[in-house]
């Protein structure tokens, strides 16, 4: 049996599946039909799905009434479709797995979309995963990608092409392209512990933390010294609180395992996240929202 090919695509895929409806999946969905796609979005269940779908209207209306999103309102949502049935993939041309950064969770979706979408490009969202690790979960290791989004989706510039040992080189060229359709900026990496902006921003944040954790300053004035004195937009604490901090604790304990003690997560991280000050999501982190 030959191998299967890549297909010829547009600079944007005409349909483009969602796997995973939270902040993330919700995000790209809105990115993907602000552009012009028709996305679905697939949930675990029915109320699940309900929620996803409120997220995605949610967002498009407020870039409505911003004045940024192009068309009709009620035409880009009619080309949106939020289901629990993952078989709604099928004749997907790329679907984008979003779902929470455990690898045997990825691992499983993927293969499960390559089985009811066999022809579809897959690329996972995760921020620190193998990309080749994940790629052992599909039969066409190829057609996999890393399509590494930052939170919110709709609003930032940046995209991470992570390239794994697979990946086809014709399809890191149709990823920055559909990056660039989508208005954004890709940075193209090979698959290493982190990538490039999540071993970066955790670094710093794990810094930032540790500082509060020893009192050399209060995260408001720590953050405020990336952003006056560094010109970064959003400080690294409050950046942690947007993320979670389950997730930036999440991330720090794969890269300490992978890279080396320096991200071991320093304790201030692992009481908050004991605590249930997970961030902007639960109102309380290094920041109260």
């Amino acid at each position: 049996m030959s191998e299967p090919t890549l297909p010829t695509l547009p600079t944007l895929p005409t349909r483009v599946g969602v796997y995973g409806g939270g902040r993330m999946g919700a995000g790209i969905a809105h990115a993907f039909l602000a552009a012009g796609s028709s996305a679905t979005v697939v949930e675990v269940d029915g109320a699940a799905a309900t929620a996803a779908r409120d997220r995605v209207v949610g967002t498009l209306t407020v870039a409505r009434d911003r004045g940024k999103l192009d068309g009709d309102l009620d035409e880009v949502v009619a080309r949106l479709d939020v289901t629990h049935d993952p078989a709604a993939l099928a004749g997907a041309e790329l679907v984008v797995e979003a779902v929470p950064e455990d690898p045997a969770l990825k691992a499983s979706v993927l293969a499960r979309v390559e089985a009811v979408a066999p022809d579809a490009v897959l690329a996972t969202n995760t921020s620190s995963l193998s990309v080749d690790g994940l790629a052992t979960a599909v039969r066409a290791p190829e057609r996999l990608v890393g399509l590494h989004f930052f939170n919110p989706v709709p609003a930032s510039a940046l995209v991470e092409v992570v390239v794994g040992s697979a990946t086809d080189p014709a399809l890191v060229t149709r990823a920055q392209a559909w990056v660039a359709a989508l208005g954004k900026t890709a940075i193209t990496v090979r698959d290493s512990p982190g990538f490039a902006s999540s071993r970066l921003g955790v670094a710093i944040a794990l810094e930032a933390m540790r500082m509060v954790e020893e009192g050399v300053a209060s995260a408001e004035d720590i953050d405020t010294a990336m952003t006056l004195g560094y010109k970064h937009p959003v400080g690294p604490l409050r950046t942690t609180d947007v993320v979670g901090l389950d997730v930036r604790l999440a991330i720090a304990e794969h890269l300490a395992r992978e890279v080396g003690p320096r991200f071991e997560p320093p304790q201030v991280l692992r009481d908050h996240v004991a605590a249930g000050r997970l961030g902007r999501k639960t109102g309380q982190g290094f920041f109260a929202w």
